[in-house]
């Protein structure tokens, strides 16, 4: 294991600026590697995997090409036929590179299948909370004949890389059962030739009685009245800045400001595959996340320009928020302000309307949860968790430290069951209109109140046979009584929420607490930390953490 000095970042010389050309994709190397490229079953990393949100790599490791599209697609089809589900299809992509390709491949098969596909109008690109709308849009009410969707992309990930997710007709990620039997539909499928997958040319797939074309981009901007105060915006003239980051909503900002006649520029409009016009981040990659202050950097200096500023990342399902008060919110901070603004502005949510988050997320949340008298819900990693609690009405707001989040309709009925970066956008424009105050100063007066949080995420190497010991620990083997000078009170293995795995192990001391969780699609492990201390007691608790862990790992 790693020295607990290993787990500091290593932050890039470049990070915050502008890429070199070098670091650019070579974007029809990358698309003739996709197509040309064959994945072999028996090498670990070149099979079908699907991770918290679904299947993602990179053509050029032979980890994500046109083979594993057709495996997914024909396996999803099976799944289909399996379940019963009949109704119809909606695909989407995002602006990634491999998206156009991925889903021009997964059409020929559904058209060769006999699915009804519902692909954009225009060739738009879509982004994921868009096609959950759709799906519970054309679910509501129904018993029989649901549909269900697919979207194309590897989410905030780096230009080279494809992603394939599936949404079944709860509208929100699917569960591990389900992907578990795409999955090994899919590998068996790559390991027969993909002799069972049945195909037709691109063309004949377009012109299909199977294929139609749906207007994502007005259903869901015309139906945001219902889950945000579009009037209370409108009126207190809040001048807002968004950069899309080059992503599936570039073109839904416009239409939204034109709908409800916001004050809303768009200060960056380009679509490039090589996202040349982003920042670097952190580790020296090119990654869309709108919560990294490396990435962000071009947003973050036209905050005075701006009452709030927002951005998304390329599928549009994290958020990122700027605000004069305090320039980019960190994730918890944000989640924490818009918890307490929505709880107290939404008369028609129920009164049992619960908050979800992870096991991850900061312990804020559950300070704000108790001030407002609401049940508290923490479930493992993974947006999927969240779903039925979505569905239901049972949580009005749920939301991860990695900046994805959603919450109920004005009236408490589903808005989407999948992460949504452009409502919580607008929410903290809507918060600043009906507060007279960002979402930064209202997370201040949080943190004078409860106490200001100190809060970090690192990581460490780790074999494969290492994670696979880090999601079985027990609370028996951890052999530390004390975390960072305080008794330890609570070994979690499993989420008081819901009961399931956590896939690793939060260690919980009265001032701070740690948790341990292997990554799903790198040989490492991450360890996140928050001290109500201070920042010195984080530190501690970040190196104890690993010492811990390592000795735990070490047997």
């Amino acid at each position: 294991m790693s020295s607990a000095q290993d787990m500091t970042p290593r932050v890039s010389p470049l990070a915050g600026k502008p890429p070199e050309a070098s670091m650019l994709v070579d974007i029809p190397k990358l698309v003739t590697a996709y197509f040309t490229q064959v994945p072999d079953p028996s090498v670990s990393t070149q099979r079908v995997a699907f991770g918290t949100s679904g299947h993602r790599g990179c053509a050029f490791e032979g980890t994500f090409n046109e083979w594993h599209v057709l495996a997914i697609s024909q396996a999803i089809c099976q799944y289909r036929k399996q379940q019963g589900i009949d109704g119809p299809l909606f695909l989407g992509i995002d602006t990634h590179a491999l998206s156009t390709p991925a889903g021009a491949s997964a059409l020929e098969v559904l058209a060769a299948n006999e699915v009804d596909v519902m692909i954009a109008g225009n060739d738009e690109y879509t982004p994921t909370p868009a096609v959950s709308h759709a799906i519970l849009t054309y679910n509501r009410g129904r018993e029989r004949g649901l549909a269900d969707g697919i979207v194309m992309t590897p989410s905030h990930n780096p230009p080279g890389d494809g992603g394939f997710k599936y949404n079944p007709p709860n509208g929100g990620p699917a569960d591990t059962d389900v992907t578990g039997w795409i999955e090994a539909r899919a590998n068996a499928l790559l390991e027969a030739g993909l002799q069972d997958v049945k195909r037709v040319r691109l063309e004949r797939a377009l012109r299909a009685a199977t294929t139609h074309r749906h207007d994502y981009l007005t259903a869901y901007t015309d139906d945001l009245g219902s889950v945000l105060d579009m009037e209370v915006l409108r009126s207190a003239g809040i001048r807002m800045g968004v950069d899309p980051l080059g992503g599936a909503g570039v073109h839904y900002w416009a239409r939204i400001a034109e709908r409800y006649r916001l004050d809303l520029t768009v200060v960056n409009a380009a679509v490039d595959p090589t996202f040349r016009f982003m920042t670097v981040d952190w580790d020296g990659q090119i990654r869309m996340d709108p919560s990294s202050s490396y990435a962000m950097q071009g947003l973050i200096a036209l905050k005075e320009r701006f009452d709030v500023a927002f951005a998304c990342d390329t599928d549009h399902d994290r958020h990122g928020i700027v605000t004069r008060s305090v320039g980019l919110m960190p994730p918890n901070h944000y989640l924490s302000a818009a918890i307490c603004y929505l709880f107290q502005h939404r008369p028609n949510w129920s009164k049992s309307a619960a908050i979800g988050k992870t096991v991850v997320s900061s312990q804020m949340i559950d300070r704000v949860a108790a001030k407002l008298g609401r049940t508290l819900c923490e479930v493992p990693v993974g947006f999927k968790w969240f779903v039925n609690g979505l569905l239901d009405g049972s949580f009005g707001f749920v939301g991860e430290e990695s900046a994805g989040a959603s919450f109920s309709r004005m009236d408490g009925s589903v808005w989407t069951t999948d992460k949504d970066g452009i409502v919580p956008a607008l929410l903290a424009a809507e918060i600043t209109a009906r507060e007279g105050r960002d979402p930064g100063e209202i997370y201040r007066e949080l943190a004078h109140e409860f106490g200001e949080p100190f809060y970090d995420r690192v990581e460490a190497r780790a074999t494969p046979a290492q994670k696979a010991m880090l999601k079985r620990l027990s609370p028996q083997q951890v052999r530390s009584a004390d975390l960072a000078g305080e008794k330890i009170q609570t070994i979690l293995t499993h989420a008081p929420g819901n009961g399931a795995p956590i896939g690793g192990l939060k260690v919980i001391a009265d001032g701070g607490w740690f948790a341990a969780r292997p990554s799903g699609t790198e040989d490492i492990y991450k360890i996140y930390a928050e001290s109500f201390r201070s920042a010195d007691h984080l530190r501690r608790i970040l190196e104890e953490a690993q010492s811990i862990v390592s000795e735990t790992l070490a047997g």
